[in-house]
């Protein structure tokens, strides 16, 4: 068989080896190359993004999936179902995330650029899309995380595509990472919930094709409506966000909600973060004889539209064994997340407010009831008249 070639004349596997072993070097020759976003679409991001979601169809229908002393195969319908999804999503979420890193850019002194964007995403992503073959033997799946070497690419990446100042990449890549993780966190939840609805094809997600165009809505079985309009104003406040016209709350005005105590717990320490008009953090640690957590209120600034758009689908992910749980859902129109492990005694809860700010607590406690309490000491109305 031929080996695939890219747009110029390198070999999708000579191209593959040369980012993943010499990124450094490659980098240079990835942003001289006159392409466009269609070309590294055709020849890069579709036959590597494909990768993950065939690998797992296969593994599930050979091997299955178990765990608990149970294990099962998903029907070749939803398998099938779910490749497909999972693949056509994770296309999105590459143009998604270039927008993002492009909009990003700026605010770390670098260079807006689009499709050297998108170049640092697709060839990013690299490490992450050959991870996926992992899941061919569902047991070996934990070697997956070998796909976090995407973030060493991106690093490296950086500096030579979007001209992020190298003390400045960090901060960059950490940024464009945490819009990845909420990607991720909306993505696999609709590929789940879209693939145990009827299979009654694309038509099957919209309840009523002339009221959603009336209304604009668009309903998807098990999971609600998305409000079109709701989409729209997350435009606009990235938008504004990228432009100055809003801006961030003062981390000395974040840092005032926080508690000097909380029960038993005293307050011990105090970290804040700027970064410019992205976002600001205040963290405290909350210390009672050998246990400690720490409270954490994140402004999101523009990027909480994407924590916004997660709300607005209902999100919900739950993992329960006999050491805890991990749980993702929402709650009065908001999304939150929680994890206890009861060995270690030590969870993380956490909820979005205002559909901008991100507070959890995190660490050490006689229960995740104690973290609930730190996140709930801080007053919902306070923080969004900060961001009014």
């Amino acid at each position: 068989m031929d080996n695939p070639m890219t747009e110029h004349g390198k070999s999708l596997v000579e191209r593959a080896k040369a980012i993943i072993l010499k990124p450094k070097e490659e980098w240079p020759v990835i942003a001289a190359e006159p392409s466009s976003q269609a070309s590294i679409l055709k020849s890069w991001v579709l036959p590597l993004a494909a990768i993950g979601p065939v690998a797992s169809l296969i593994g599930g229908q050979v091997f299955g999936y178990g765990g608990f002393g149970f294990s099962y195969r998903p029907s070749i319908l939803g398998a099938i179902t779910s490749a497909v999804l999972s693949y056509l999503l994770t296309i999105v979420g590459v143009f998604i995330l270039a927008l993002i890193a492009d909009w990003l850019a700026p605010k770390f002194d670098g260079t807006s650029n689009k499709l050297a964007a998108f170049k640092l995403v697709a060839y990013g992503a690299t490490a992450s899309f050959l991870a996926g073959i992992f899941g061919l033997i569902p047991a070996l799946s934990v070697f997956g995380l070998l796909g976090l070497y995407s973030i060493y690419l991106f690093y490296t990446g950086a500096p030579v595509l979007m001209k992020v100042p190298e003390a400045k990449a960090g901060g960059y890549v950490a940024v464009t990472m945490v819009c990845a993780i909420v990607l991720s966190l909306i993505i696999a939840p609709i590929v789940g919930f879209v693939t145990a609805m009827s299979f009654g094809g694309p038509a099957a997600m919209f309840e009523d094709e002339d009221v959603a165009e009336s209304s604009g809505t668009v309903s998807i079985p098990g999971m609600g409506s998305i409000n079109v309009g709701e989409v729209e104003k997350m435009n606009k406040r990235m938008e504004d966000a990228a432009s100055g016209k809003t801006k961030p709350v003062a981390v000395d005005s974040l840092k005032a909600l926080l508690p000097e105590s909380l029960g038993a717990y005293q307050r011990t320490a105090v970290e804040t973060m700027g970064a410019g008009t992205v976002g600001t953090s205040v963290e405290a640690t909350y210390t009672a004889e050998e246990r400690s957590f720490d409270l954490k209120i994140t402004d999101m600034h523009g990027l909480g539209a994407l924590a916004s758009m997660g709300s607005a689908l209902g999100i919900e992910q739950s993992r329960e064994d006999a050491d805890g749980y991990e749980r993702t859902h929402t709650v009065d129109g908001a999304m939150q997340t929680e994890k206890w492990s009861n060995s270690s005694s030590r969870g993380k809860f956490g909820r979005i407010v205002a559909d901008r700010f991100l507070v959890e607590a995190d660490g050490d406690a006689r229960n995740i009831d104690e973290l609930k309490a730190a996140v709930a000491s801080i007053d919902p109305d306070n923080l969004e008249d900060l961001a009014s």
